[in-house]
């Protein structure tokens, strides 16, 4: 019989050393938890702080951004409707001697057309030619804005 209640006293007393282990593990989880409960909530406050904060940085440089683009957009509207109008008068002005001088209006007004159409594709492409600057300026600040803000948050 000694056998049996060596035993009976290991096993009976591992499972109670076990569930003893269990309950102080559980307890030491709701106290860890209880203690880490503040440092959540300050980190929790300190990211919507950051983004507050991100947001608050972010908005002025994105409007100087929409109205750098505005202002290139009305440059560029500046800069082409003089040429486009002085190209049409120089079409008006081309049929009104094709009108009074027809056989030498016929050649006149051939070089006239390609005149103008040359001056409209060095409009066009000036006009294209500052979009483009102003698509790369625009595109580089708002890259500049996007980095500004991930420095911030970081």
């Amino acid at each position: 019989m000694g056998i049996e209640s060596f035993f009976k006293n290991l096993f009976g007393s591992a499972k109670e050393t076990a569930t003893e282990l269990a309950d102080k593990a559980e307890a030491s989880f709701e106290e860890a938890k209880v203690a880490a409960t503040p440092y959540l909530e300050k980190a929790e406050t300190f990211a919507d702080e950051a983004m507050a904060k991100v947001k608050e940085t972010a908005e002025p440089m994105l409007d100087k951004a929409e109205t750098f683009v505005a202002e290139t957009i009305d440059k560029v509207k500046e800069t082409a409707t003089p040429v486009i109008e002085k190209a049409d008068v120089l079409a008006e002005q081309a049929k009104t001697v094709a009108a009074e001088y027809s056989e030498k209006a016929s050649d006149a007004l051939g070089k006239v057309v390609e005149t103008v159409k040359e001056k409209a594709a060095v409009a066009i492409d000036k006009v294209e030619s500052l979009k483009n600057d102003s698509d790369s300026e625009a595109t580089t600040t708002l890259k500049n804005i996007e980095n500004r803000l991930e420095e911030e948050a970081d």
